[in-house]
C-alpha cells in the first residue's frame, strides 16, 4: 500500500535527490506543496517538515485518462519527503494500490504498475 524509504540525507539534500531522480525517469514535477511551512503559516505548532512534489508522466497519465476519465481525480502523482521522529523519509501511496481501489480495469493496471515500478526506482535513487 505504501513505499516509504528511510535515507540519511537531509530533508533539503533528499527533496533536491528526488527533484532530479523524477526527472530522469522522465517524470516531470508538476508543483511542490510545503506542507510544513504551510500550517507553520496558519499557526499549527508543526515541528516535522513535509513536502509533497506532484508528479506526472504525461505518456501514462493520458493512457489512464483515454481509458477512464474520471480517474483524473487520482492524478497526478504524489511522492513526499517528510522527517518523522528526526528520520527523513521518502514516501508514496503505491499507483497500484490506490488505482485499484477505484477500477478494475487490466488496461489501467497495467499502467500502474510501470508507473509504480518508475516512481519506486525514483524514490530508492533519491533515498541512497
Amino acid at each position: 500500500m505504501y513505499c516509504v524509504m528511510t535515507t540519511e540525507k537531509t530533508f533539503e539534500q533528499a527533496c533536491e535527490a528526488l527533484s532530479i531522480t523524477v526527472t530522469s525517469i522522465p517524470f516531470g514535477v508538476l508543483h511542490i506543496h510545503d506542507l510544513g511551512a504551510t500550517l507553520r503559516s496558519k499557526g499549527f505548532d508543526f515541528a516535522e517538515e513535509c513536502r509533497v512534489f506532484e508528479v506526472c508522466g504525461p505518456g501514462d497519465a493520458s493512457r489512464v485518462l483515454a481509458a477512464d476519465m474520471r480517474l483524473n481525480m487520482a492524478l497526478p502523482c504524489r511522492i513526499s519527503v517528510f522527517t518523522e521522529q528526526g528520520q527523513v523519509k521518502i514516501g508514496m501511496i503505491e499507483p497500484v494500490y490506490l488505482l485499484s481501489c477505484l477500477t478494475d480495469d487490466a488496461a489501467i493496471q497495467t499502467v500502474a504498475a510501470e508507473v509504480q515500478a518508475k516512481l519506486t526506482r525514483a524514490i530508492e535513487q533519491a533515498a541512497q
